[in-house]
């Protein structure tokens, strides 16, 4: 997986190397995923990958703002957010050996 973004393409290739699917069942097989993680978002629900984390949709109320050239009050309307929220065993991960060991 070259550069600093992971793809589409590069979760395939990986899917590809590790698994041994062809390339376009692979590809099939991510594309796949992404889409049930995005259905059920899209529906309101909740998507829970364990040691990895929780993706979740939160309604945001409408609030007021302001432009910042004009200093003119403007209505910011209700939407939906998506959160993610890592689990433990990511953020020791992401901190190496650091967080465990405060941990205890």
């Amino acid at each position: 997986m070259a550069g600093n973004t992971v793809t589409r393409a590069d979760l395939g290739d990986a899917v590809y190397q590790e698994i041994g699917l062809s390339r376009n069942d692979s590809a099939k097989l991510v594309e796949h995923v992404l889409e049930e993680i995005c259905d059920a978002l899209v529906q309101g629900e909740n998507v829970k990958i364990s040691s990895f984390g929780s993706f979740m949709v939160r309604q945001k109320g409408e609030r007021k703002g302001r432009n910042p050239k004009t200093g003119e009050e403007v209505p910011i309307l209700p939407r939906r957010v998506l959160i993610f929220r890592p689990s433990n065993i990511l953020k020791e991960r992401l901190n190496g050996q650091e967080a465990h060991q405060a941990a205890e």
